[in-house]
């Protein structure tokens, strides 16, 4: 059976990293990643035309995190993940951890609302109904922590410990709703925590750290889990091609093995990221603070010195 369009699963050789990685394209992600790359380089180009700048290093992030979505979904390990869950969960660790933080580094919100020409008078625009989806209450309450906490813990139990897994499986486009679903899930967690693009909520350093916390460790019980599992967990991977020579219990093995040592890597690199930004926050705050008194004169010392010098008149 062609579970992915990609081939024949069912005669695919036993898996090394440099059969995994060979060129093996899904036509939406393939469409779906140039698109991405074309819209954000117009964006930058017509920025450096009008003479505004733009980091490089936000065009590096995001070309990187679509990088990563192509390299697992553009290449013969969308084929393995087929048939093998240790692949499969690569697939979801790389697309729904490691893809959305790079993505939101690259800050394409902010580029698009920079680039985007303003709309006439009475009329409206790209950038306006960016704006106004931005603003909605749909959008307050995706990016709400009530919302985006439980909908990543139940991305990995209500989805492989029921029968909605096998379901989505067992088609390309189920497969593809999948995918596309840890991503934007992946997305919505981590924007209000790490994400450099305006959004409805911005906590504190402090609750965003909270906030990461509360999600992380469901990804190491999870992994734990299946590690721990003396069955197969998940049907779809049940009876895997007998051309692969593994068995399943030790693929499932690995596969929680991968889910739970994933985990960590999101976490550091989002404490990086906060950390990074809240020392920049400090110093605008404090830039702000030097222009201010630089503006008023610094009548705060001067009111204070008045005040010091009436003490010292009524002491004598």
């Amino acid at each position: 059976m062609d579970h992915s369009g990609h081939g024949m699963t069912t005669d695919l050789p036993p898996f090394t990293l440099g059969r995994g990685l060979e060129f093996s394209p899904d036509l939406f992600f393939l469409i779906g990643c140039l698109a991405g790359l074309g819209l954000y380089g117009w964006g930058v180009v017509r920025l450096r035309r009008r003479g505004d700048a733009w980091p490089v290093s936000r065009t590096v992030f995001f070309t990187v995190g679509v990088l990563t979505i192509a390299l697992v979904m553009c290449t013969k390990l969308n084929d393995y993940g087929m048939v093998m869950f240790s692949v499969h969960m690569v697939q979801h660790m790389v697309i729904s951890m490691l893809s959305p933080i790079l993505l939101l580094l690259g800050a394409p919100i902010t580029l698009a609302l920079r680039a985007l020409p303003v709309a006439g008078r009475g009329s409206t625009g790209p950038r306006e109904l960016l704006l106004k989806l931005l603003h909605s209450r749909y959008m307050k309450v995706i990016t709400h922590p009530g919302f985006t906490i439980p909908m990543f813990i139940a991305s990995l139990y209500a989805l492989y410990f029921t029968p909605l897994f096998d379901f989505l499986m067992g088609s390309k486009a189920g497969h593809i709703g999948m995918m596309v679903h840890f991503l934007m899930v992946g997305v919505v967690f981590f924007w209000p925590i790490m994400g450099v693009d305006p959004g409805p909520h911005r906590p504190g350093f402090v609750m965003r750290m909270l906030e990461l916390f509360a999600g992380m460790p469901f990804h190491a019980f999870f992994g734990i889990a299946l590690m721990m599992a003396t069955e197969p967990m998940v049907k779809a991977y049940e009876n895997p091609p007998a051309s692969l020579g593994i068995d399943v219990l030790t693929d499932q093995n690995a596969a929680g093995g991968i889910a739970w040592a994933f985990s960590e890597i999101p976490s550091v690199l989002v404490l990086i990221a906060l950390v990074y930004q809240w020392y920049h926050s400090e110093q605008r705050q404090a830039v702000r603070q030097d222009r201010a008194a630089d503006r008023n004169g610094d009548k705060e010392l001067e009111a204070y010195n008045a005040y010091l010098a009436s003490l010292q008149a009524r002491g004598r």
